[in-house]
Formats: structure tokens, sequence, C-alpha cells
């Protein structure tokens, strides 16, 4: 049974594994060895996470044991991080989440959301609603990592 909470300081280092896993384990189909290591390098910067992760509204999907997936976002509708435990992957956790930030953003007056999506998480944003706007590229050291900049306007209700 899988519920979701806020974000506590104390799900820090659970975030960050949870994150060096999925992109580590979910990514192959789509990107190389060496750009999940750029995208997800083994040696941690946990000050920048916690800068990171200072700046978003941040949701954590558990089961109870663990931390099955979790999510950031602005209230200007940009959605930063939506990563799920490669245990967790296609049972709904991406789906519980996202429905209940787009929710909360609803519910602040956010009328457009935004993302910069990965390969992987195209189909998953596309199947919320999602249009790709552009093609991106990001660089981390001497690799580049393709990714989608994709927007969804909220209909009122």
């Amino acid at each position: 049974m899988i519920h979701l909470r806020p974000y506590q300081p104390h799900d820090l280092p659970a975030i960050v594994a949870l994150f060096q896993a999925s992109v580590s384990q979910l990514t192959a189909q789509h990107y190389d060895s060496a750009q999940r290591k750029a995208w997800a390098p083994a040696a941690t910067d946990m000050p920048a996470w916690q800068t990171r992760l200072a700046s978003l509204e941040l949701l954590i999907a558990e089961d109870g044991q663990s931390i099955a997936g979790f999510i950031g976002f602005r209230l200007d509708g940009y959605i930063d991080l939506l990563y799920c435990a490669p245990a967790y992957a296609r049972q709904g956790v991406a789906s519980a989440l996202y429905a209940a930030a787009e929710q909360r953003l609803r519910a602040a007056g956010t009328r457009e959301l935004f993302t910069e999506a990965s390969l992987v998480a195209q189909a998953f944003f596309a199947g919320q609603g999602f249009s790709v706007q552009q093609v991106q590229t990001v660089t981390r050291g001497t690799v580049n990592l393709p990714r989608m900049l994709m927007r969804k306007t909220l209909e009122l209700r």
C-alpha cells in the first residue's frame, strides 16, 4: 500500500540513493553508461542536493518500509524531479505522485506546467497531457544528455 507524504530533511540520503538507482537501472534503453554516470555520479554532492530540494515542494511515496518514489515541483508549474525506485517502476507510483502534484498546483492557481523530461520520462509526461516544445541537450562535464522541454496547460475546472 503506497501512501504520499511531505518530504522531511532526514529523507535526503534515501532520496539521493533512489535517484542514483533509478538513473542507473531504469534509463539504460535511452542513455549509455557514460551518460548515466554523468547524470547520477557515484560521488554525491549532498549540499547541492539540499540547496536544490530547498527550492521545491516535495512529495514522497512510500510503502511503510521504504521510499518508492518522489516528485519535486515549484508553484510556478515547473516539475523538476520525478523518480521511482526500480522495484516500484510501472506500478502507478509516478502517476500517483504526479496527480497529487497537479492537484496542489491547480489549488495554487497554476495554469501551465512544464518540465525538462528525460527520454525515459517523455512518454510518461505525454501520457499526462504534456507536449514536446523543444529538444534540449544538457552537458555534464564532457557528456551530453538529450532531454525534452515539455508543457501542459491546465484547463479550468
